[in-house]
């Protein structure tokens, strides 16, 4: 039974269901950033003036940046290794597999006791599960939700990463005064509750419907079309909207099985899938360099320095900031579309980000309250543009701009690029906020309005398309980035028809006749 319509087309419970179990995470990224100031972690893992003094003790720039960023180096080779990994088992039992990876990383972190080297590696083995999640589950969600509510559904992963983020920070604060080692290992100790949720919750979810037409599994993938749908098992052999998606899906796995997929293919000007790679790479970099992580990483570090006496509060204050606004998230990429929002975004972060560098710059924030205070809203009005904009927006495009036969491979490299951006920002802005200070924060403006323009000129509008139609929009020559908003495919008048078409179909009228996958090349077609 359908839970609600959306443009006239049913969503079953069950969509609903597999956007909230499979993006349970991001609990991990926002730990570290208070654990480096506890008193127990210092005087277990820092260098000490007097031993058993936490006041003289301190990470050198460079142990600080490699138990930060070891967690990224894992993370980038998890992508890769993810991609294989969900082609063969499936997407909901790889995701089980790299839930156990991040486990078996919790528990080397619990066990360290004086050497930061096992804490560092144990961080390393959770980031090669965070990796291969990353790739995993805005796949799968892209995969198996409704176009109609994909965006939103696709963004609930950035959602649950800012949930984790801003449950991290107030773990953190309510432990820190626990004696002893219980101040720490219990906010990692925490990390267990995530991947157990999905790993097993996953298991209760449907199969990737665009994995099992792949696979010839034909009955299965009506079934789990169904049950996103809130359809009947008897209802989807006969249903309208039901039957047309398994025909696009079964036609373009036709389409693509004329040729064998390989990592090669995602550099082919084939189909643009070259330009297809490097965009979606660039704009998960671009995701890194707007400067979110600067202050989820460093945050607490960040706040003490400008004189605020309680940094892990202030932490909280922009986690829930985060947390909540990614909510706007969620209604504005499916409203709005996918390019308006970036380049909106990309422009509002950049202005916040140059006044917060600015009064950094101008004046010491230790000695100036007013200074400090100005840089707080700054960086709260930065994370209040992000959360509804760049950071669902980028997972959102990494599952449903690429074909189905390298869907896996490329959103590995997309996302490959993404947590390289992440391991470099995270290792050297101890070194680079030691030389510049708060001037750092002009480069990442700098990034801001750069991936605005990248998104202009680059980006096609894939709102309200199905993942094929998405395919044969980037294939069809006489379509532009800043045209594509009006698109449809072949048989659909404009992107409204295709809309009100779903909506007929839902209501049992006749459609349009699609031509299909080979014709997309033709010049004749119109966009």
């Amino acid at each position: 039974m359908a839970l609600f319509y959306v443009q006239g087309v049913p969503i079953g419970w069950m969509a609903i269901m597999l956007a909230i179990v499979a993006s349970m995470g991001g609990y991990d990224t926002g730990q570290i950033s208070d654990i480096l100031l506890m008193p127990d972690f210092l005087l277990r893992f820092a260098t000490c003036s007097t031993p058993g003094d936490e006041s003289t003790c301190s990470f050198s720039i460079v142990r600080e940046g490699l138990i930060v960023s070891l967690l990224s180096i894992g993370t980038m080779a998890g992508c890769l290794l993810g991609a294989p990994t969900a082609d063969y088992l499936g997407r909901r039992y790889a995701m089980t597999v790299e839930c156990l990876v991040f486990m078996i990383g919790v528990v080397v972190q619990i066990s360290s006791t004086h050497v930061w080297q096992q804490f560092a590696v144990g961080r390393l083995i959770s980031g090669i599960g965070v990796g291969s999640l990353s790739a995993a589950v805005p796949m799968y969600q892209a995969e198996t939700a409704p176009p109609q509510i994909r965006g939103a559904l696709t963004a609930t992963y950035q959602l649950f990463i800012t949930f984790g983020i801003l449950v991290a920070y107030c773990i953190s604060i309510g432990t820190r005064n626990i004696a002893l080692s219980g101040s720490w290992r219990t906010v990692v100790g925490i990390g267990f509750v995530w991947p157990l949720v999905l790993g097993l919750g996953i298991l209760f979810m449907p199969e990737s419907p665009r994995w099992l037409t792949a696979r010839g599994r034909y009955d299965e993938a009506r079934r789990s079309l169904a049950v996103s749908r809130g359809v009947s098992a008897l209802d989807a052999e006969t249903h309208y909207v039901i039957n047309r998606e398994m025909d696009d899906m079964r036609e373009a796995v036709e389409f693509e099985k004329r040729e064998r997929a390989g990592w090669l293919d995602c550099f082919t000007t084939d189909r643009k899938q070259l330009y297809r790679t490097i965009l979606i790479s660039v704009l998960q970099s671009f995701q890194q360099l707007t400067g979110a992580n600067y202050f989820f990483y460093y945050g607490a570090t960040i706040f003490e320095s400008v004189g605020i006496s309680d940094s892990f509060v202030t932490q909280i204050i922009l986690g829930a900031v985060n947390f909540g606004c990614t909510f706007g998230g969620l209604y504005i990429m499916e409203k709005f579309g996918r390019r308006l929002p970036l380049i909106v975004g990309g422009v509002w972060q950049s202005v916040w980000l140059f006044v917060f560098a600015a009064a950094g710059t101008a004046k010491d924030p230790t000695s100036n309250p007013n200074i400090g205070k100005l840089m707080i809203v700054s960086a709260c009005l930065f994370i209040f543009g992000y959360a509804q904009t760049w950071a669902p927006g980028i997972w959102i495009l990494v599952g449903e701009t690429f074909p189905t036969r390298t869907r896996a491979k490329q959103a590995a490299i997309a996302t490959t690029a993404n947590w390289l951006w992440n391991f470099l920002i995270a290792f050297f802005t101890p070194f680079i906020v030691k030389s510049i200070k708060f001037r750092y924060g002009f480069i990442f403006a700098a990034c801001n309005l750069t991936g605005a323009v990248i998104v202009y000129f680059f980006l096609y509008e894939s709102s309200d398309l199905s993942l094929e139609s998405v395919d044969m929009m980037y294939s069809d020559p006489s379509c532009k980035p800043w045209t594509s908003s009006t698109w449809a495919p072949a048989g659909f008048e404009s992107r409204q028809d295709l809309i009100e078409q779903s909506r007929a179909a839902e209501a049992h009228k006749p459609l349009a006749t699609e031509e299909r996958m080979e014709k997309v090349g033709d010049p004749s077609t119109k966009a």
